[in-house]
């Protein structure tokens, strides 16, 4: 189904504030794991899955999570930091997710880079998508707190990421070091944003000509004709790989809308309008692997929702933020026994409390806290 914005029932600014502190508690409380001051994959902590986000397939959880979910930890708790007087309560719990992200930095292949579980536990591997992630949570902190340090981070970070970028196909970066068999949106549009954000927090222009160079090379390869984002192209061929993922399409609408205030240019501001309505279009009604309208994956949507929020900052069309809120209201509303959200928003309500995904309810946090800013009156639908 896809939500009109005027059949959206738009929640006051200090309920999705109530809302999104709550479910960061929540989340807090659940998933962490005080002894390695970590957190797990999943809610309950003693469930085990079989893993298929990485390139072995399926990996087994392990004792605390991989670095992509806790990346939904960290963001929320920057995103949290910037509500109205909350910088002093929420500062102690983005040092902590700091330090927790810091474990799975790895200095025994050069330069240094963060990889998927903490080294002090064992080497594996290093994406550049999940390094993307990290630059960026590093840059809004910095932001947020002005420690120096995590603007060094963020640097470094970068410095890793740019190890990946080869001439292949006119440039870009991989998936996963070592590995060459594509050059994914994932990555490449994290590094876009990373970059960006990195200049944005330091005014070194090199960065910027970093995130414009990300951005020119994925509008060139991986856009679309109707301004959506295909998931990746094959080095070897060139051939593209016509799967749309929400979080794709909505880093660089995202990136589109940062580099428009950077610059002024009207080229990103127009070809942002054009991803914004196309995205639309195609992810308001599910599609083949879509699990509800807009939601593919929570934390993918999440990303599509950062990208609507920018737009939203400039154009003031709510239509596309209150259709996506819906859906998560609609979860919210049917949340578990424990009051952690289903994988699929479009279901009903979960009274088993099954085990659930760190990602999928991190997120809701930001979500909520991201509309708490963005503070949509129900009058302006």
């Amino acid at each position: 189904m896809l939500f009109s914005a005027t059949a959206q029932q738009v929640q006051p600014a200090a309920e999705y504030r109530r809302r999104a502190e709550e479910m960061f508690n929540r989340v807090w409380t659940l998933y962490r794991v005080p002894q390695f001051g970590l957190f797990s994959e999943y809610y309950p902590q003693q469930h085990k899955d079989s893993l298929t986000y990485m390139q072995d397939g399926h990996v087994q959880s392990k004792a605390v999570s991989y670095l992509w979910p806790l990346s939904g930890i960290v963001t929320s708790a920057n995103i949290l930091m910037r509500l109205p007087g909350s910088k002093a309560v929420y500062k102690p719990y983005l040092d902590t997710v700091m330090a927790a992200m810091y474990q799975y930095r790895d200095t025994t292949r050069k330069p240094a880079g963060y990889q998927a579980y903490p080294a002090k536990f064992e080497t594996v591997d290093r994406y550049y998508d999940d390094n993307g992630l990290v630059a960026i949570d590093y840059a809004e902190a910095y932001e947020n707190t002005r420690n120096p340090l995590y603007l060094s981070r963020a640097k470094e970070v970068f410095t890793f990421i740019m190890s990946g970028w080869t001439d292949t196909l006119g440039g870009g970066v991989t998936w996963l070091e070592g590995h060459s068999d594509q050059k994914p949106a994932c990555s490449n549009g994290m590094a876009t944003l990373a970059a960006l954000k990195i200049y944005k927090a330091s005014g070194d222009r090199y960065y910027l000509q970093q995130g414009i160079r990300f951005y020119e090379w994925m509008y060139k390869n991986l856009r679309d004709s109707a301004g959506l984002y295909v998931n990746d192209i094959k080095t070897a061929t060139g051939k593209v790989n016509p799967v749309y993922y929400t979080y794709n399409t909505g880093s660089m609408l995202e990136a589109a809308m940062v580099l428009y205030a950077i610059t002024g240019e009207k080229k990103y501001y127009t070809q942002a309008s054009q991803t914004a309505l196309s995205a639309y279009d195609y992810f308001g009604k599910p599609q083949e692997g879509m699990r509800s309208a807009f939601c593919d994956l929570p934390w993918f949507a999440t990303i599509l929702f950062r990208g609507y929020a920018a737009y939203y900052a400039v154009n003031k069309n709510t239509k596309y933020l209150t259709a996506i809120i819906a859906q998560v209201d609609h979860a919210w509303n049917n949340s578990d026994p424990n009051g952690l959200l289903n994988h699929d928003w479009s279901e009903a309500r979960d009274t088993a409390g099954k085990p659930k995904w760190l990602l999928d309810e991190a997120c809701i946090a930001e979500i909520y806290a991201r509309m708490a800013l963005l503070n949509i009156k129900q009058k302006n639908l």
